[in-house]
């Protein structure tokens, strides 16, 4: 709930005010009955509406992918070899798991990963004034990362294979800062030949759950 009050008044997000949202909800022919039946009265307010968003935040479950097929359901029909290999990539040699760690595939963590290039965007030192978390940003989530292009804080990559070619080549490991699971980087451990960077983006591509992004009950409303 406490997430939800933001994007309304934040000013690079919806910049509006509470009292216009709610008087353009109040006004909508559709939204007072559904306050009705959710609320057991039409009244709309700040409250009620993060309440609502809050809620429906909570169903977006997605956990029927074929790799949670395959790894948790034990169903070993559900990847092909060349998808395991790039699972095997992910949890040891490439040391992706270190931050996108199964099942969620992210920590709940903030990293300097040494993206360079747009270092005026300060990332949580903006919050919390501190240097030491200068250029960290949020990790995010890989289900459903095949849908979600584009990649990066600033959506530079558009592809899959150009997240792993960042990776692999491209890590600016003297930038100030660099979180520690990238020490492996500096040191020159991390090398992906082809084959196996192709091999990471298939594993990837296994974690898009199907059945969630065509649920009917998920889509627009109306």
């Amino acid at each position: 709930e406490h997430q939800a009050f933001g994007p309304v008044t934040n000013p690079v997000e919806m910049a509006n005010s509470w009292a216009v949202v709610v008087d353009r909800l109040e006004q909508d022919p559709t939204y007072p009955g559904m306050f009705q039946a959710a609320f057991g009265t039409p009244d709309i307010d700040s409250v009620r509406i993060v309440q609502a968003i809050a809620q429906f935040e909570r169903t977006l479950l997605s956990f029927d992918s074929r790799f949670d097929r395959w790894y948790y359901g034990g169903d070993s029909t559900q990847l092909t070899q060349q998808e395991q290999r790039g699972f095997d990539l992910f949890m040891g040699e490439a040391q992706c798991a270190d931050c996108h760690t199964p099942p969620l595939f992210h920590d709940v963590s903030f990293r300097n990963i040494g993206l360079h290039g747009q270092l005026s965007d300060l990332g949580v030192e903006e919050v919390t004034g501190l240097m030491d978390d200068r250029w960290r940003f949020k990790t995010s989530t890989l289900r459903n990362i095949e849908v979600t292009a584009p990649y990066m804080r600033d959506g530079r990559f558009t592809t899959l294979e150009e997240v792993v070619d960042f990776y692999a080549d491209d890590v600016e490991v003297n930038m100030p800062n660099l979180d520690p699971h990238m020490f492996p980087w500096s040191l020159g451990q991390i090398e992906l030949d082809p084959q196996e960077r192709a091999d990471l983006v298939a594993f990837m591509r296994t974690l898009t759950d199907a059945s969630f992004l065509s649920d009917p009950d998920l889509g627009p409303p109306f």
